[in-house]
């Protein structure tokens, strides 16, 4: 060797003596370090930028050309044999760990935690959902439910939608292999509510619906849906009025006005879209509500008589209406919520703010 070569470490007089002397030590270093810190602080120590192999191999320039070659292997074997050592060696200190804990004295998972946690809260759906449930409960309709999974006869045909009506086209709905779909909207639970139980009856149907959409700040493919429904002899247009006037008070407050326009549904005749005077600019118009004064809240109309027919009720002893919403859009309204988009991200700070 000669006298040129550099020093490379503290004790170290050449490269093969740091070789030999790193291969030696390693192993009781590793052995020694008894937390996973600890191991990784060693192994830095010998791998890392300023590590004593690092330095070793400043000194394989100081090699005659015909010796780097197997300088390098026997450097790369070192590196290897110090990899294997350590991840041994962080296993056995994890399984040191998970003995010390099996074989330690028992958690009382009973007892309360020493910092509180932060109450948890309702979801801004949840909140205008079960309200919204409680108003038509005090109006007289019970609690209907019905599956998500659905078949087409329920969720269009006894429904009275046309077989080329778009809503049945794959672009708006989630079929299965086995030709069932994810449901569309709620009125499934009016034709099930319809061919399970005898008139008069009066439900109301809250649940998850899912549609084809893109996602968008006003549009998601799954979202939720509020259906009211109810059967009985010489029920009339005013009935539905009476109970859409009472619902609206009760919901946005004393004096709410609404207004009904003639729309068209597959399983109402009349059908009817219902506004509100704007709870934002109090019906002087504003851009939430595009300078009318009104918003749009709800779906409506008398239950179309082919309904009646197709779940075996006579359309000429019984009578009904139907109505429904989405929740979602309840929300944005009720709370000044611009992207719908946020209601499902769950972002803990704009959540907190319906403590």
């Amino acid at each position: 060797m000669s006298d040129a070569t550099p020093e490379v470490a503290p004790g170290f007089t050449g490269f093969q003596g740091a070789i030999e002397a790193i291969a030696l030590g390693f192993p009781a270093r590793f052995e020694g370090a008894a937390s996973e810190a600890a191991l990784r602080e060693e192994k830095a120590k010998l791998l890392g930028k300023k590590g004593d192999l690092t330095f070793a191999l400043k000194a394989m320039g100081a090699l005659p050309p015909a010796e780097r070659k197997a300088a390098g292997e026997q450097v790369n074997g070192l590196k290897g044999a110090i990899e294997a050592a350590f991840e041994g060696r962080l296993r056995a200190i994890a399984g040191e760990a998970l003995a010390r804990e099996l074989s330690g004295p028992a958690y009382d998972l009973t007892l309360p935690p020493r910092v509180a946690s932060p109450r948890g809260h309702k979801h801004p759906i949840g909140i205008v959902r079960d309200e919204i449930v409680d108003i038509f409960r005090s109006l007289g309709f019970a609690v209907h439910d019905g599956p998500e999974v659905e078949r087409e006869d329920y969720n269009f045909t006894k429904l009275g939608f046309p077989p080329d009506h778009p809503a049945t086209d794959m672009q708006d709905s989630f079929w299965t292999t086995s030709g069932h779909l994810l449901r569309t909207h709620t009125s499934n639970v009016q034709v099930r509510a319809m061919l399970g139980k005898v008139p008069p009856f009066a439900f109301v149907a809250p649940g998850t619906v899912y549609r084809r959409d893109n996602e968008d700040a006003t549009h998601l493919p799954q979202f939720n849906q509020l259906e009211a429904f109810l059967v009985d002899r010489r029920v009339s247009f005013s009935h539905l009025r009476g109970v859409l006037a009472e619902f609206a008070e009760r919901l946005y407050g004393p004096g709410t006005t609404i207004r009904l326009r003639p729309s068209y549904f597959p399983f109402v005749e009349p059908g009817a879209e219902v506004d509100v005077r704007c709870v934002f600019c109090k019906g002087s118009g504003c851009s939430t509500c595009k300078g009318t004064g009104f918003i749009e809240i709800l779906g409506c109309g008398m239950i179309h008589p082919v309904v009646f027919e197709n779940c075996g009720i006579d359309p000429q002893a019984w009578t009904g209406f139907a109505l429904g919403m989405g929740l979602e859009r309840i929300a944005l309204l009720r709370y000044g919520i611009e992207d719908i988009r946020l209601l499902v991200e769950n972002d803990p700070r704009f959540l907190s703010q319906f403590r």
